[in-house]
């Protein structure tokens, strides 16, 4: 018989994107407390993720996954966390509309603070230091302390995530979430000259509001209106605070990670042989696998079989990165793969990471036009395969940031300076997010369209 995975089993594997800490004890001691602190999330909330996965796998519902780079301590408060939640509420409703299914709504929130980077170390003005890996290991400060890493800060991201699923599920089920005062908030985003071809898109969403209130269907009366399942997500990058908060589900008797509903490996990463595929195929939360150019075919067959060896709808996400002009090239072959494996699985779009250029005043930005084109792709190879598009993955902030240039409030190079708050990635900002939620929610208007239109 072979030995039943245990959540340390990664340690015996090769791992690549993890601080060494130089102080092993309260490496030790922060595990330990972790240990016994509470999971963030539940068994049941991860089943039921998953079931709302496997229906996007079918194409019954579709998947809005979004929020921060990487969050900040520094930045945390009440407002940040409220205005992130209401834009991903607006963009769900909109999606909505589009694609005539329910939108499955997970956040990268309460949880993502430790980020891969491209380079162990980082040079400026000719002195060397560690690079920065997110507030949850050190800081981001160029100074020589500030980027020794620090197991400490792990209790401080347990606290945050804490307050944080707090206030989400306070929002998520106490009216703030209410449909037509989410649909109030995007009235305002439509009223600009620039949003015109929007406007008929949410007058359509405001009708169907007021036929419902006519027909007797209203908040007061039906719960559901005043109400959504909001889920998180982050990258299991951190494998000691992953396995000191992995815990039994008393009713299956099986691991499940209690960091945060759906967890998932990113593209420097997903190594078959290495820790965090490890770590992530012993859970029983649905896993996210990144899959950027260099996924090999023959990679991607052997993760699937190790992730979702069960082959469970709703278990595994693939999220495509690709660029802007080169989803063609890589995503059939992924798709073909897939399909002679008769595997399982959510194919989502990130069109943020593959995107990532550096600008003319020097700073890393994301046009608007590479996003939206790298969507397009993906949807229209979908098409073409004739497999289903079943969400999309977005770093995006509720905030009013000038990272990402373009979108409706034409942010140039030279804004970017104003407001660039991001401690590593640019992220969207409300208008460029809300923008993406419409013209997206053309695309699968029209994907739907296209179909009624071949079955008749």
């Amino acid at each position: 018989m072979t030995r039943q995975w245990q959540k340390s089993d990664w340690r015996n594997k090769p791992r690549v994107q993890m601080p060494d800490y130089p102080d092993q004890e309260a490496l030790n001691a922060v595990e330990a407390q972790l240990g016994v602190y509470p999971p963030l999330v539940f068994a049941g909330e991860a089943r039921k993720l998953k079931n709302a996965l496997a229906d996007v796998s079918r194409g019954d519902a579709f998947l809005l996954q979004g929020g921060d780079c990487a969050e900040s301590f520094a930045e945390f408060s009440a407002d940040m966390i409220r205005d992130t939640f209401k834009v991903m509420l607006q963009m769900a409703m909109v999606l909505t509309w589009g694609a005539k299914v329910p939108v499955v709504k997970v956040g990268r929130l309460a949880g993502q603070f430790a980020k891969p980077r491209s380079a162990p170390m980082e040079t400026v003005d000719g002195v060397e230091l560690p690079s920065f890996r997110g507030d949850i290991v050190n800081e981001l400060d160029f100074t020589p302390a500030a980027r020794i890493p620090n197991p400490s800060k792990m209790l401080q991201a347990y606290t945050q995530s804490a307050a944080t699923l707090n206030l989400v599920r306070a929002f998520s089920q106490g009216g703030y979430a209410d449909v037509h005062q989410v649909h109030s908030w995007t009235q305002s985003f439509v009223e600009g000259e620039n949003a015109a071809r929007y406007r008929d898109m949410a007058d359509r969403i405001q009708d169907t509001l007021d036929f419902m209130k006519a027909a007797g269907v209203d908040s007061d009366r039906a719960h559901t209106l005043q109400t959504v399942d909001f889920y998180t997500s982050h990258e299991a990058l951190l494998l000691e605070y992953e396995e000191a908060l992995c815990r039994i589900d008393s009713t299956s008797g099986k691991p499940v990670a209690g960091s945060g509903h759906l967890i998932w490996i990113g593209d420097r990463t997903r190594q078959p042989d290495g820790a965090h595929v490890e770590f992530c195929r012993g859970v029983q939360n649905p896993i996210g696998l990144k899959c950027g150019p260099s996924m090999d075919v023959e990679d991607l067959k052997v993760l699937m079989n190790k992730l979702n060896p069960e082959n469970e709808a709703g278990r595994l996400t693939l999220i495509a990165r690709f660029g802007a002009g080169s989803v063609g090239e890589h995503l059939p072959r992924l798709v073909k793969a897939v399909q002679e494996e008769g595997a399982n699985v959510v194919w989502s779009c990130d069109p943020m990471h593959g995107n990532t250029i550096k600008s003319a005043s020097g700073f890393k930005t994301r046009p608007f036009e590479s996003v939206m084109r790298e969507v397009q792709e993906f949807f229209n190879i979908h098409k073409a395969e004739g497999t289903i598009p079943g969400g999309v993955h977005f770093e995006m902030t509720g905030k009013d940031v000038t990272e990402c240039t373009g979108g409706v409030r034409a942010v140039t190079d030279e804004d970017l300076s104003s407001r660039y708050h991001t401690a590593c990635d640019p992220r969207l900002n409300a208008s460029q997010s809300l923008e993406l939620a419409f013209l997206i929610a053309e695309e699968l208007s029209a994907n739907r369209k296209a179909l009624q239109a071949k079955a008749s």
